[in-house]
C-alpha cells in the first residue's frame, strides 16, 4: 500500500471539500478548484479529513499516492496559494509587465510575449525578477517552465532564465593559446 496515499489530509478552517462522482471541488478563501479522478479511486470526507482508498488491483497502485497529493495540493492552493520566482541573468536581458502581458527581452531580434492566463498573477518587482502566483500548482509550474524554456541557462556564462536559487553547473571554456 502507498505510504503517501494512506495518509489522511487535514481540511483547514474555511475550506469546503465537495465530492460529486469522480469530481472533487475544493472551495477556500483564495478561490475554487475542480479536478476529476479515476472512478475506482475512492475519496471520502470524514471528521475534517480527506481519505483516499483504492482497490487491491495493481493498475491503481500508482494512482493512490498521486490522487492524495493532488487533493492535498488543491487544499493548499485555496488556502495559501503557490508561487514560483524566476531570475534573469544576462546583459540586456529584462522583463516588463504591459497590462496583462509579460514582455521579455532575451537577446533575440524580437521581444517574447506571454499573456497571463486566468487565475495566475505575474509580478515583475525588478527587471531581472519575475514572480508567478496562483492557486493551481500545475498551472503555476507550467507557466514558469514555459517562461524558463525561452532562454534556458547556458553552462559557459550562466546567461538565461533560472528558478530562484537554481544552481547552474558552469563549464570551463576553451583554453587560450
Amino acid at each position: 500500500m502507498s505510504r503517501i496515499g494512506k495518509l489522511p489530509i487535514e481540511i483547514p478552517q474555511g475550506v469546503e471539500v465537495n465530492l460529486m462522482g469522480d469530481k472533487v471541488t475544493v472551495k477556500g478563501p483564495k478561490g475554487e478548484l475542480t479536478k476529476s479522478f479515476p472512478g475506482e479511486i475512492k475519496i471520502e470526507v470524514h471528521d475534517n479529513q480527506v481519505l483516499v482508498r483504492r482497490p487491491e488491483d495493481k493498475r491503481y497502485k500508482s494512482f493512490h499516492g498521486l490522487t492524495r497529493t493532488l487533493v492535498a495540493n488543491m487544499i493548499e492552493g485555496v488556502t495559501k496559494g503557490f508561487q514560483k520566482n524566476l531570475e534573469i541573468v544576462g546583459v540586456g536581458y529584462r522583463a516588463a509587465l504591459q497590462g496583462n502581458k509579460l514582455v521579455l527581452q532575451l537577446g533575440y531580434s524580437h521581444p517574447v510575449e506571454f499573456v497571463t492566463p486566468a487565475g495566475i498573477e505575474i509580478e515583475v518587482p525588478s527587471p531581472t525578477k519575475i514572480s508567478i502566483r496562483g492557486i493551481d500548482k500545475e498551472q503555476v509550474g507550467a507557466l514558469a517552465a514555459d517562461i524558463r524554456a525561452q532562454r534556458v541557462p547556458e553552462p559557459y556564462k550562466g546567461k538565461g532564465i533560472r528558478y530562484e536559487g537554481e544552481y547552474v553547473r558552469r563549464k570551463v571554456g576553451k583554453a587560450g593559446a
